[in-house]
C-alpha cells in the first residue's frame, strides 16, 4: 500500500531519492495530549531507516548520518509555533556493519483551534531537496466534558526511573510509529488519556470505556477484539493496554476507544487505523456450517456461475480475509457454500434488512458497469468503479481530457468519507481514453495509493525527467491539475 509518500490518518511516510541507490526514508507520526498544568500539546515521533542515511567521517574516525527537520503550524498566514532540530545517527566504526534505525519524539504546546501542520526533512549530508509536506490539525479539548487524547501506539513500555520526553504517567514509552503489524507482531500496544471525567461524570464517578477492533471497509466491529472496562471519574485517566492479535486475519482496521455514559451514550470517541498482515489467518468456511439458507434471498440463487459473479462484485467493499476468499477459495467451492458465504457477508452488513442491502449495491454495481466497463472488464473490477462501490458518488469531479501536455485525468472530491475522514480526493488518469481505462494514480485517503510524483505521471506525455528527484512538472500553458486539485469545480 505504501509508496513514496503516504499520508494516512497519525502517519507520514517521506522519501527522498539521494545521490546514492538508497533513497531516504523517515516515517513521522504524531498524536495530541492535554496536560492539566500546560494545556493541550503535540507529541511528534520521528523515525529514520538507518540504511537509507548519507553518512560523513568525523574527526574521531567515525561515520554519522545527520537528519534536518523543520516543523511549522500556521493559522492563516499567522505563524503560531516553530521548530528546527536536527535528528543525529549513532556514530559508526564504518558504514559496512549493521545500521540501525534512530528516533526522534518532540512536543509543542498549542491552544484549542484549527492548524496547517508543515513538515520540511532531508537529510544534511545530501545535495537533494528537501521534502515538504503539509498536514491540517484540530486540536480540541473543551473546559467542561469529558475527551480523549490521541492513541498512541506502543512499541514497549516500562515504569520511568527518572522523568524524560518519553515519559507519560509514570511510564516511559517507545511509540510504534508505523501502523502495519507484520505477521511476527503478536499483538497491538497502546495509551491514551481521558480528561475531565471528574467533571463528566463526578469525582470518583463511575463511567465505562469500551476498546475495540473495528473493520475499515465494513465499520463492524471484530468479534472477539472488544473488552468494556469500568472507570472513575478524575482530572486525566490514563489506559495501557495490549491486544493479542496473533488470530487477526490480513486486513485494514481502526482501533477505537470510547467513553460512555450510564444512559450508554457515546460522550467521546477516539480512533487509530492500522493495517495488519496475517497470512497464515484465512477465511474458514466450516464457520458457515450452521447457516442455513433456507427461506432467505439466497435459497434461489441456483445458478452457480451467476453467484459467483455477484461474489465478485463484493470485491470493492470486501475486507482482506473476504478478498483471500474471492481469490483463492470461491473457484473450488460448492454452491451450498457459496451460498452460505454470500448470506454471510450481507448478514455482517445488514443483519436486518440483508435483501434490502443486496439489492441497492446490486445497482450501484449496474451503474458502475454501464459508466466505467472497459474493453476487458466490466466496471466493478476498474478503479473508478472500485472507488464509486467503496466510498459512493464524488461531490465533485473534474475533468481533463483535452489539456495539451497532459494525459487525460479526472479529480474526484469527497466531502466527507463514511470512517470520518473529510475533504478527500482520488487522481485517475488514463493513456488512451478511447478504452475508458483510468488508473488510481494518487489520493489522500487513508488506505489508498500515495504517490508524490503524481503530478509528473499525469504529465509524462510530454515530459518525462529521469531523475526520481523531480516531484512537480514544469509549468505549461492550459495545465489545471493544480487549480483543480486545491479547488476542484
Amino acid at each position: 500500500m505504501k509508496k513514496s509518500l503516504f499520508i494516512a490518518i497519525l502517519l507520514i511516510v517521506f522519501s527522498i531519492s539521494g545521490a546514492y541507490s538508497q533513497a531516504l526514508q523517515a516515517f513521522m507520526s504524531y498524536n495530541i495530549f492535554n496536560s492539566p498544568a500546560d494545556g493541550p500539546y503535540i507529541e511528534t515521533y520521528l523515525s529514520v531507516f538507518g540504511q537509507s542515511v548519507h553518512y560523513i567521517k568525523k574527526d574521531n574516525g567515525k561515520f554519522q548520518g545527520t537528519v534536518e527537520v523543520t516543523i511549522i503550524f500556521r493559522q492563516g498566514e499567522e505563524i503560531v509555533n516553530y521548530d528546527k532540530y536536527e535528528v543525529l545517527s549513532a556514530e559508526l566504526d564504518d558504514t559496512s556493519s549493521s545500521i540501525y534505525n534512530f528516533l526522534s519524539q518532540q512536543r509543542y504546546l498549542l491552544k484549542n483551534g484549527t492548524y496547517d501542520m508543515e513538515f520540511i526533512i532531508s537529510d544534511k549530508n545530501s545535495d537533494e531537496d528537501p521534502y515538504i509536506t503539509t498536514d491540517p490539525l484540530k486540536v480540541d479539548f473543551p473546559a467542561d466534558n469529558a475527551s480523549i487524547s490521541g492513541i498512541e501506539l506502543l512499541s514497549s513500555y516500562s515504569k520511568a526511573e527518572t522523568h524524560g520526553i518519553l515519559t507519560k504517567s509514570g511510564f516511559d514509552m517507545i511509540p510504534y510509529v508505523f501502523n502495519y503489524y507484520p505477521e511476527n507482531v503478536d499483538e497491538i500496544t497502546y495509551y491514551c488519556e481521558f480528561y475531565n471525567t471528574d467533571k463528566q461524570f463526578g469525582e470518583a464517578g463511575k463511567f465505562v470505556y469500551n476498546c475495540y477492533i473495528q473493520s475499515f471497509e465494513t465499520k463492524s466491529q471484530i468479534k472477539d477484539y472488544s473488552r468494556s472496562k469500568i472507570g472513575e471519574g478524575s482530572v486525566v485517566f490514563p489506559i495501557i493496554k495490549e491486544i493479542d492479535i496473533r488470530q487477526l486475519p490480513s486486513g485494514n482496521y481502526f482501533l477505537v476507544i470510547e467513553l460512555r455514559n450510564q444512559e450508554n451514550e457515546v460522550v467521546a470517541k477516539k480512533q487509530v487505523f492500522f493495517q495488519r498482515s496475517n497470512p497464515s489467518i484465512q477465511f474458514d468456511t466450516d464457520n458457515l456450517a450452521a447457516l442455513s439458507t433456507d427461506n432467505t434471498f439466497v435459497s434461489d440463487m441456483n445458478d452457480i456461475d451467476s453467484l459467483r459473479l455477484f461474489i465478485k462484485f463484493l470485491l470493492p467493499i470486501a475486507s482482506e480475509i473476504d478478498r483471500v476468499f474471492i481469490s483463492r477459495q470461491m473457484s473450488d467451492a460448492d454452491l451450498k457454500t457459496l451460498k452460505q458465504y454470500f448470506l454471510n457477508f450481507w448478514l455482517n452488513r445488514d443483519f436486518a434488512m440483508p435483501e434490502i442491502a443486496w439489492n441497492h449495491y446490486h445497482q450501484q454495481v449496474d451503474k458502475v458497469n454501464v459508466v466505467y466497463s472497459t474493453p476487458n472488464r466490466l466496471g466493478y473490477d476498474t478503479d473508478r468503479g472500485r472507488v464509486f462501490l467503496k466510498y459512493g458518488p464524488p461531490n465533485i469531479i473534474s475533468e481533463s481530457y483535452n489539456e495539451p501536455a497532459a494525459y487525460p485525468y479526472e479529480i474526484w472530491q469527497y466531502y466527507t468519507l463514511g470512517d470520518g475522514q473529510r475533504n478527500k480526493k482520488f487522481v485517475f488518469y488514463t493513456i488512451d481514453i478511447v478504452t475508458n481505462d483510468f488508473q488510481l494514480l494518487h489520493s489522500d485517503a487513508i488506505g489508498e495509493v500515495a504517490n508524490y510524483r503524481w503530478q509528473v505521471e499525469i504529465y509524462k506525455r510530454t515530459f518525462d525527467p529521469y531523475s526520481l528527484d523531480v516531484e512537480r512538472y514544469p509549468d505549461v500553458w492550459g495545465s489545471n491539475v493544480n487549480r483543480y486539485w486545491e479547488n476542484p469545480r
